[in-house]
């Protein structure tokens, strides 16, 4: 293998800086740059010893690189873009360089849909570390949109055939606009569900299932595909697949059906049926019911894949969750308060229906940032409101960065506030997270779980309100 110096622009995004380590990995010489180095990636990255150069200037390329990788997140007019481009420097797309440098002689294996795939990419991963303890040809590499637990880092590079991968669905770079999984070519697929998601880069849902129809059609013959079974719009995805297509959920007449789920202590445990017939009890220490679901998939391509269903059960009952995902940030004074990585209404519904079943006598807060780019649009405001009633109180901020949304598609979180009194709910809205926790903070009490919804920083919060509860306990003290 020949050793080149790579640089990557937007190196501290999640998927970037998990590249970087890979390629480091590898063998090669990794650089990076940032507007400004922010966590946890960029911790990681200075973990790995990687230097992260900021902010962009053309002297981060100087002497030149061998290769660079665009991030999606850059576009024309970024100064190091511009001077790759004047100087002719030979450059990529992590997605490309993912397929030319990892994927070449390896079974690729890939968790895609618009919800649960960082989270059954991890589940997925770590079945398979798992059962390489006995079978040492099935230690994984792997690559997803999150820190993993189990493994403490969201990237591992091993020298056997598989290597898991989360399949986003996001645009590639400034030069391909096709989604990235469009480049990973899987000999097997996980396709939880599909919905209308990245309103910034997709028009309408045909054109989202488009996409997901095309990922479909790259696998193989001899591959397969296991498709969550009571979605229409996952069903049309797979109707003109090549290959085996097995569906899960809870339908009668699913491959692996789900049965008997039961939520204890934060702990889930259920059966799945294999074409009728029992199959195997799994057990995790994760409620919601979509988390049972996500491992139901994941142990259904495992064992399609021939892993072992004890190391299935094995990996499942130790399976210690991602990073954002559902996270216990901190417990005080009696308050719970959850991180989690909502992007979408669906996955607003689905956090607070999994705080339900763990936290069943605690008084549930929602308090929301909408940052993604759907979450800032109105598109889904019904849905939002529908979502987010399902918590006893409830908290919004103002949109992030909402003039650069036109304002005919703006999301006004002041008629999502009211849309939620109007059906008896108890909400408010606050300008920022510092608005917020001086309003909360004198109302939390011992028993309260505050589940706080946001793909971003949410400007520190989760730093914030903990402080501020202890220095309550302390006052009061």
């Amino acid at each position: 293998m020949q050793t080149k110096h790579i640089h990557l622009i937007g190196i501290c995004g999640t998927a970037m800086a998990s590249l970087a380590g890979l390629l480091q990995l590898k063998g090669h010489q990794v650089t990076g740059s940032d507007q400004a180095a922010y966590p946890p990636m960029s911790d990681l990255l200075r973990s790995l010893n990687i230097a992260i150069a900021e902010p962009f200037s053309p002297e981060n390329l100087k002497p030149h690189p061998d290769l660079v990788i665009i991030g999606n997140a850059i576009s024309r007019g970024n100064v190091e873009l511009e001077y790759v481009l004047d100087q002719r420097i030979p450059f990529t797309s992590l997605a490309a360089v993912i397929h030319s440098e990892f994927l070449a002689k390896r079974e690729s294996l890939v968790v895609a849909g618009t919800h649960g795939k960082t989270t059954t990419t991890s589940m997925l991963a770590w079945i398979y570390e798992v059962a390489s303890q006995t079978r040492p040809e099935l230690a994984p590499s792997f690559l997803v949109g999150g820190v993993a637990e189990n493994f403490k880092t969201s990237f591992q590079l091993r020298e056997s055939r598989p290597f898991i991968l989360e399949g986003d669905e996001y645009d590639t770079a400034f030069f391909d606009k096709g989604p990235k999984f469009m480049h990973y070519f899987p000999d097997a697929l996980i396709l939880t569900h599909v919905e209308f998601d990245h309103a910034d880069i997709y028009r309408d849902l045909d054109q989202v299932k488009t996409a997901f129809k095309r990922l479909v059609n790259l696998v193989p013959q001899r591959g397969c595909v296991v498709a969550f079974d009571a979605a229409a719009n996952v069903s049309e995805c797979v109707s003109k697949a090549f290959c085996q297509v097995e569906r899960y959920g809870f339908l009668a007449e699913s491959d692996w059906r789900v049965a008997d789920l039961q939520f204890h202590s934060g702990r889930s445990q259920w059966k799945v049926f294999r074409n009728g017939v029992l199959w195997a009890e799994l057990t995790m220490p994760m409620a919601g019911e979509h988390n049972a679901l996500n491992a139901t998939a994941a142990a259904a391509l495992a064992a399609g894949q021939g892993v072992e269903v004890s190391a299935i059960q094995q990996a499942l009952a130790t399976f210690e969750s991602v990073k954002r995902r559902l996270e216990v940030r901190a417990v005080v004074d009696g308050v719970t308060i959850i991180d989690d990585f909502a992007h979408h209404p669906t996955a607003i519904r689905e956090t607070l229906r999994a705080l339900r079943g763990a936290y069943p006598d605690a008084r549930l807060w929602a308090v929301l940032e909408p940052r993604s780019n759907t979450l800032r649009r109105n598109i889904f405001e019904r849905e939002l409101i529908e979502s987010l009633s399902l918590a006893d109180r409830v908290v919004l901020a103002g949109v992030f960065k909402q003039e650069s949304i036109a304002e005919s598609e703006r999301l006004h979180p002041e008629t999502v506030v009211s849309g939620l009194k109007a059906s008896g709910k108890d909400a408010a809205l606050y300008t920022d997270a510092n608005a917020i926790v001086n309003a909360i903070v004198a109302e939390l009490c011992a028993g309260d779980v505050v589940a706080i919804l946001s793909n971003g920083g949410f400007d520190g919060i989760y730093e914030k309100l903990p402080k501020r509860l202890e220095e309550r306990v302390l006052v009061r003290s």
